[in-house]
C-alpha cells in the first residue's frame, strides 16, 4: 500500500494525497458480478428528501460480494484486486475449481495465485475463512459475522481489524476496531487477516468537487440556521449557536442513546472507548 502526494500544479492539486494503486492488478471488473445502482438523491418513495446533502456523483455499478463465504471445502484462486468504487477496502476475485467465480473483501498481503479456503478445518491464513472456535488466540481477523450464517457485518472497511482474545465454552471474546470488547458464538465466521487498503485514512481529497463526484452535497452548518431548521440556529449576528446537539435535539458531545435494555448489552465486556 502507498500514497502519492501530487505536485501544487493547480489550486485542486495543492494538498492533494491519492491512493497508489499499486496493490491493484486489473481495471476490469468481472461483468457477471455486476449489478445496477439506482441513485435516490436521498428520498423516499414518496419523493420527499429524508437524508441531506446526498446527490449527484459519478454513475456505479454494485459489485456483488461474497459475505457468506458459504461455499466451503472447495478451494478458490485469487484472480486479481480491484478498486470497488462503493467501498473504501479492495476487493479480490477468485475463481473455484468448479468455475464459479465471486468477489470478496481483500485482506492485506492477499496475492494473485494464491489459494484460499472457507469452512472448518481451513488453515489460519490470510483470506481463509473459518469458524472463530478454530481460529488460533490472538490472530488478527477481520469481515466476522455477528450471528452464524448471517454473513459478516464487522471490520469490512479499510484498515480495519479485529482480535480474538479469548474462548469460553460456545463465546469467543474479540476487541472490536472502536476498542469495544464482545462476546461472539464461537461458530460464527472470521476471515484471517486485516482488511486491504490501510492508507486509506491518509487520502486527502483537495478539492470540493472531489466530494461531489462522490455523490455528496455540501452540509450547511447549523449555527448559520434560522431556528426553525435547527436547535442551533438563530441569533443576532455571529451567534454561537448554544449547546451542540442534533436537528432533533440530541446532545452531540457525550450524551448516551444507546438503550439500556437492549438484549445485545450482555454480550458487551468493554464499551468502547469515548
Amino acid at each position: 500500500m502507498s500514497v502519492r502526494k501530487l505536485k501544487p500544479i493547480t489550486p485542486g492539486q495543492r494538498f492533494k494525497i491519492v491512493n497508489g494503486f499499486d496493490a491493484i492488478t486489473t481495471d476490469a471488473p468481472e461483468k457477471s458480478l455486476l449489478a445496477p445502482i439506482k441513485k435516490s438523491g436521498g428520498r423516499n418513495s414518496r419523493g420527499k428528501m429524508t437524508m441531506r446533502y446526498k446527490g449527484g456523483g459519478h454513475k456505479r455499478r454494485y459489485r456483488v460480494i461474497d459475505f457468506k463465504r458459504d461455499k466451503q471445502d472447495v478451494a478458490a484462486e485469487v484472480k486479481s484486486i480491484q478498486y470497488d468504487p462503493n467501498r473504501s477496502a479492495f476487493i479480490a476475485l477468485v475463481e473455484y475449481t468448479d468455475g464459479e467465480k465471486r468477489y470478496v473483501i481483500a485482506q492485506n498481503g492477499l496475492q494473485v495465485g494464491q489459494k484460499v479456503h472457507a469452512g472448518a478445518g481451513s488453515a489460519p491464513e490470510i483470506g481463509n475463512a473459518l469458524p472463530l472456535s478454530e481460529v488460533p488466540l490472538g490472530t488478527i481477523i477481520s469481515c466476522i459475522e455477528l450471528r452464524p450464517g448471517q454473513g459478516a457485518v464487522m471490520a469490512r472497511s479499510a484498515g480495519t481489524f479485529a482480535q480474538l482474545m479469548a474462548r469460553d465454552g460456545k463465546y469467543a471474546t474479540i476487541k472490536l476496531p472502536s476498542g469495544e470488547t464482545r462476546m461472539i458464538l464461537a461458530n460464527c465466521l472470521a476471515t484471517i487477516g486485516a482488511v486491504s487498503n490501510s492508507d486509506h485514512q491518509l487520502i486527502v481529497s483537495g478539492k470540493a468537487g472531489r466530494s461531489r463526484w462522490l455523490g455528496r452535497r455540501p452540509r450547511t452548518r447549523p449555527v448559520a440556521m434560522n431556528p426553525v431548521d435547527h436547535p442551533m440556529g438563530g441569533g443576532e449576528g455571529r451567534a454561537s449557536g448554544g449547546h451542540p446537539r442534533s436537528r432533533n435535539g440530541v446532545p452531540a458531545k457525550g450524551y448516551r442513546t444507546r438503550s439500556r435494555t437492549k438484549d445485545s448489552n450482555r454480550y458487551i465486556v468493554e464499551r468502547r472507548k469515548k
